[in-house]
């Protein structure tokens, strides 16, 4: 069984995804309708969601994400906190996915207006995590830096199998899928950007 400060992170850190959902929710004007057609996740579940009462995993966070007009990443900042141009090694919380085991770290300062986010990312032995969505508001730039071990990813059709201190870039508009193949764990850095995709589609 997971202990009390494993159990504690995790309602700390749903309630922060359910503060983000809704206040991007409530920006934009959506109706839960709205986001549950926008997003292809129940109605029902972003309600749970919302309420803090759901465990949802990465494959649903980042449907709901892509609903909203955000990167993932962006669903695991507090709206509520300060916005700060440093961050120290001791306010950073871990994520991890409920299907796959997969730990994310957010490594950027909280809700600093940049449109460069860091993510460090552990994907245990043999585990697989899939992205399905392509067709996005905002246009998402991302390039993956491996830092230990070896990863297998899948962009469209196209699959690249990125051994340590390797680093491939790419543009988010395909579904996209992490494996690592090996019996040890791998970690590798997430570098985001954003912008709106109709700025640079004219």
């Amino acid at each position: 069984m997971p202990d009390a400060a494993t159990v504690t992170a995790t309602d700390d850190i749903n309630a922060r995804i359910a503060r983000r959902v809704r206040a991007r929710r409530v920006e934009l004007a959506l109706s839960l309708d709205a986001l549950a057609a926008a997003s292809n996740v129940s109605r029902s579940m972003i309600s749970l969601i919302e309420r803090g009462e759901s465990s949802p995993t990465a494959l649903v966070l980042d449907k709901i994400a892509t609903g909203l007009g955000l990167p993932l990443a962006a669903l695991f900042e507090d709206p509520a906190a300060p916005a700060n141009p440093v961050s120290r090694h001791a306010d950073r919380t871990s994520w991890r996915d409920p299907a796959t085991g997969y730990v994310r770290r957010a490594i950027s300062p909280t809700n600093f207006p940049s449109p460069i986010q860091i993510v460090e990312v552990q994907l245990p032995a043999g585990a697989r995590v899939a992205y399905e969505t392509s067709a996005r508001a905002v246009e998402i730039h991302q390039q993956i830096w491996v830092r230990q071990g070896t990863l297998e990813l899948t962009y469209g059709n196209i699959t690249h199998r990125l051994a340590q201190d390797d680093c491939l870039a790419m543009r988010l508009d395909a579904p996209t899928t992490f494996r690592n193949r090996t019996r040890k764990p791998a970690c590798y850095v997430v570098v985001v950007t954003t912008e709106r995709a109709s700025a640079t589609k004219r």
